[in-house]
């Protein structure tokens, strides 16, 4: 009993103790003197205007803690506000009070509000806030001055808990015109030890929560780590997990990134995995990717290497020929930050197509990088959406219209084409590629060597295999007025299914030599068919001219000569299917000037006819105007007999018009009855000549101007 009455006192003197310690320090304690000490020592050291609106209040149950109401702080000059919060209280242990330590128990901060501006300048509007900033005069003025012998003692922070609750962060970049603003910001820890001499920080159980918006697009990010141990000699952490979720207009991604095993030191990092996944979807389309990697780092050499990539990326859209696309990812990354310089190695399979990336970036800002792409077969078209109906209406010319007023008055559009992309990088690379099919195109083969410097693409030497043949060339695109230039020459190519798929034409058939040099310019498709300028030649051998048999046109003129005299509209053909007007050699030359290209030398060979002709193609409006001057040379019973004999050696001229899809054939008969007339009566005058007539014989002369 005795052992407990002095317990008991002992006790009562301790808490008489604490009471008189409490009381003392409610005593001391002057709220509105410390408020208006800072307010003063503000203004004069920052030049910032800082108000405490509600009373500073002291309180002790269940801790030891100051409580301050609403509060708000300035920009510099103090005329707009910079930070602002509703509530804050930090609490204090209060047994070490009694030795004379201050240990914090809990920060809570509630309605934080704050605004970070970068100026036009680079500089930020609190760069007078942090350590060591400010003019050098301010930073005399404002540091302690050390006597000799004197050294600052190392910060130490022991916190049990922080809260910041419903806090606001906005962002906004004066240069760019950018703002980004965090909002719903919740941000919570257990202990926190930092000791500024051992340069030691541990924290446990840290969480972040924050929602925000970037231009149109709203955000959210959860963070929770576990615990982290940062020391110079080892650092490490467990788990660490991070989430971040977009949405936007028609698109929404959310991102998790999981950090684990992770360890090392002031030096150098390293995490046992670095696992990313992403699900995002863009109207239709979906997109689910995994990869992980362990992970490098030479913190002091700013150098990251992650040697084992692998994962995966998974794409859907009910409009692909094939629904859903799988990618198999294997590779590595290295990058040193310091020299801004990167290598990437990937390879991925799919489907029949193998592909082999090697990627090595030599500035990061602006953009320099070298490339090598190895396809061993690819398909496009495999994977591109069919063409919608309306797509197929507008390829398709309205009646009595050009093919280009056909797709302008079925869609409405102009193709807009902007090359606006191509500036600001400098890249290098090599392609190749086994077997290509992309918009119907049939190529193997492709090699291209691809270099990209100050706005402008040049893909020097282009070669391929196509259609029997062989191409090499190049091709440029420039930026600085939207300009294209393609020089191509295709040896032995078969040239019917060549135009059959590049552009849905069945007009030629047979195989040969084509050789392009043309350039343009403009701002979309029309805009450059009608610009288009340069040469181009053809050399065909034993093939066909398709929609019309000149040879059957002939001998039917024959029948219908005196019936169609005067009206050579009734002798106009429109190109028919199935008809085509063979050749052995058929040879021409083009000039192009504003999307119109001029030919005068067409020469076509067949063991019956011969065929001339000029005149003029717009490309740039899909129709052409060309005069064909055809004429039978041979004759044969299967060729027509006699009634085709009665047309051989004459020339009939031959006007072809319209829209390409749409060509019209109109003989001009003209021409052909005088000359079928003069022929007659040539005959006639050698008959009579032939019977020694001289004086009949001379009038005739005359008569036919000989």
């Amino acid at each position: 009993m005795k052992a407990l009455r002095i317990l008991g006192v002992v006790f009562g003197v301790a808490l008489s103790l604490v009471a008189v310690g409490l009381g003392v320090l409610y005593a001391l304690f002057d709220g509105e003197k410390i408020k208006g000490e800072l307010t003063r020592v503000v203004m004069e050291q920052k030049q910032r205007k800082l108000d405490i609106a509600g009373p500073l209040e002291l309180s002790v149950w269940p801790d030891v803690g100051i409580r301050l109401g609403r509060l708000t702080l300035s920009e510099p000059g103090g005329k707009t506000e910079f930070l602002a919060l509703d509530s804050a209280r930090v609490a204090v242990a209060v047994m070490p009070l009694l030795s004379k330590q201050v240990k914090v128990q809990r920060i809570e901060v509630d309605g934080l509000k704050a605004t970070l501006v970068k100026h036009k300048d680079g500089t930020l509007n609190i760069a007078d806030l942090t350590v060591g900033a400010g003019d050098k005069e301010g930073s005399a003025r404002t540091a302690p001055k050390a006597g000799a012998g004197d050294t600052a003692a190392p910060v130490q922070i022991d916190i049990a808990g922080i809260r910041i609750a419903n806090a606001q962060l906005t962002w906004r970049d004066e240069k760019t015109k950018e703002t980004t603003t965090l909002s719903n910001l919740d941000f919570g820890s257990g202990r926190v030890q930092a000791d500024g001499g051992r340069q030691t920080l541990a924290v446990e159980a840290l969480s972040l929560a924050a929602k925000g918006k970037t231009g149109a697009d709203s955000f959210e990010l959860k963070l929770d780590v576990p615990r982290l141990n940062i020391a110079p000699d080892k650092s490490t952490g467990e788990t660490l997990n991070l989430t971040a979720n977009l949405a936007g207009s028609g698109r929404k991604l959310t991102a998790k990134i999981v950090l684990s095993g992770v360890e090392g030191n002031a030096k150098a990092l390293k995490i046992g995995k670095l696992a990313l996944d992403l699900d995002a979807q863009a109207g239709e389309s979906a997109l689910k990717a995994h990869i992980d990697s362990p992970v490098a780092a030479d913190i002091a050499a700013q150098t990251l290497a992650l040697e084992k990539l692998a994962g995966s990326i998974d794409l859907a859209n009910p409009h692909m020929p094939m629904k859903q696309l799988k990618l198999p990812l294997a590779g590595s990354l290295r990058a040193d930050l310091a020299k801004q310089i990167a290598a990437l190695d990937l390879g991925t399979r799919f489907d029949e197509s193998k592909i082999a990336l090697k990627l090595k970036v030599a500035k990061f800002a602006p953009l320099a990088l070298a490339f090598d792409l190895d396809i061993d077969t690819l398909n496009v078209d495999k994977y591109l959406p069919p063409k919608k109906a309306e797509e197929k209406v507008a390829a398709a010319p309205a009646a009595g219209k050009p093919a280009a007023e056909g797709r302008e008055a079925a869609t409405g559009k102009d193709g807009k084409l902007d090359f606006s992309a191509l500036k600001g990088h400098d890249v290098n690379g090599a392609l190749r590629i086994g077997g290509l099919q992309v918009s119907k195109l049939k190529l193997a083969k492709v090699n291209a060597k691809i270099r990209l410097a100050g706005g402008r693409l040049d893909v020097a030497p282009l070669t391929m295999n196509l259609y029997e043949g062989s191409a090499s060339g190049s091709l440029s695109l420039n930026a600085a007025g939207n300009q294209l230039g393609l020089r191509q020459n295709l040896t032995g190519v078969s040239i019917n299914p060549l135009l059959q798929d590049l552009a849905d034409k069945d007009l030629l058939e047979g195989r040969g030599n084509v050789a392009l040099d043309v350039s343009s310019q403009g701002g979309s498709v029309d805009a450059m068919k009608k610009a288009l300028a340069g040469t181009a030649s053809l050399s065909l051998k034993d093939g066909a001219v398709k929609g019309i048999n000149l040879a059957q046109t002939m001998r039917d003129l024959k029948g219908k000569l005196d019936v169609l005299k005067g009206k050579p509209e009734a002798a106009t053909q429109k190109a028919r299917a199935g008809e085509k007007t063979d050749f052995s050699e058929l040879s021409a030359s083009l000039k192009i000037a504003n999307g119109v290209a001029r030919n005068d030398d067409l020469a076509l060979k067949s063991p019956f006819l011969r065929l001339a002709g000029a005149g003029d193609i717009d490309i740039g409006a899909g129709r052409m105007d060309y005069l064909a001057k055809v004429t039978l040379v041979s004759t044969s019973t299967g060729q027509g007999g006699k009634d085709a004999d009665k047309v051989k050696g004459f020339t009939v001229p031959l006007r072809i018009t319209g829209p390409f899809d749409a060509l019209s054939y109109t003989p001009e008969l003209g021409d052909l009855a005088a000359e079928m007339a003069k022929s007659k009566l040539e005959e006639k005058a050698g008959a009579i000549t032939g019977k020694g007539d001289s004086k009949l014989k001379n009038k005739l002369k005359g008569l036919l101007g000989k």
